[in-house]
């Protein structure tokens, strides 16, 4: 199955560089290229793509309001979104994860490392690089007020869902939850499915912005 995918940024040179790049693949096609949000919105939604690079800063519409916009309108909603950005620490980062991105590059990527991203995104698996994303989440949810509301939703779940969470926060993988709670990796696939539906997010990485902005985990645990 062919993955498909639109690249935007406002730089031509980079678009055709991830191109090149992407084209490598027998299993990925470009379907588009926009230079600012407001075309990334509109191409979004001509050519459904599987995945979208999209640059956090662009003139005009930004990255982050582009997401926002793209994840939730129905008929684009299914688009996974995979933040460019030029360094992991990057403060808009995390307000593109919480407008609903699915995780982020840095654009120094290596090429098998992008093309490994856009399809493991494509399969579903959010959390692209768990300790990075973890990293850029933690450095950034402190500034952030406790969400009441956000503990509150977390009573839906039982407590084994609650702790599988919990470790999901910490950046562990499934085969590593499985080993800590001594179930198997299908269990622990099961218990994170739920937790997604139970709450309401989009993926993975919600459900690590949810844990940081309830208090169920705290920056530096």
């Amino acid at each position: 199955m062919t993955i498909t995918v639109l690249l935007a940024d406002d730089q031509a040179l980079v678009r055709a560089g991830f191109r090149s790049l992407l084209a490598r693949s027998r299993d990925i096609t470009v379907v588009g290229e926009a230079q600012d949000g407001d075309e990334a919105v509109r191409l979004a939604s001509s050519t459904r793509p599987d995945v979208i690079l999209m640059d956090i800063r662009m003139p005009g519409t930004d990255g982050i309001a582009a997401t926002r916009r793209i994840v939730t309108d129905p008929a684009t909603r299914s688009s996974r979104v995979i933040i460019l950005t030029t360094f992991d620490t990057d403060e808009h980062v995390f307000a593109a994860l919480r407008a609903g991105a699915s995780g982020f590059l840095t654009k120094e990527v290596e090429p098998a490392e992008l093309r490994r991203a856009v399809a493991a995104v494509a399969g579903g698996d959010a959390l692209l690089s768990p300790g990075v994303t973890r990293r850029v989440i933690e450095q950034f949810a402190y500034r952030q007020d406790l969400t009441p509301a956000a503990g509150e939703r977390l009573a839906a779940l039982t407590s084994r869902e609650r702790e599988t969470v919990r470790l999901v926060a910490l950046g562990l993988s499934n085969h590593e939850i499985a080993e800590r709670l001594v179930i198997s990796p299908l269990t622990a696939k099961t218990h994170i499915s739920r937790a997604i539906a139970k709450l309401n997010v989009r993926d993975r990485v919600q459900l690590v912005i949810l844990a940081y902005e309830s208090g169920l985990i705290r920056p530096g645990a």
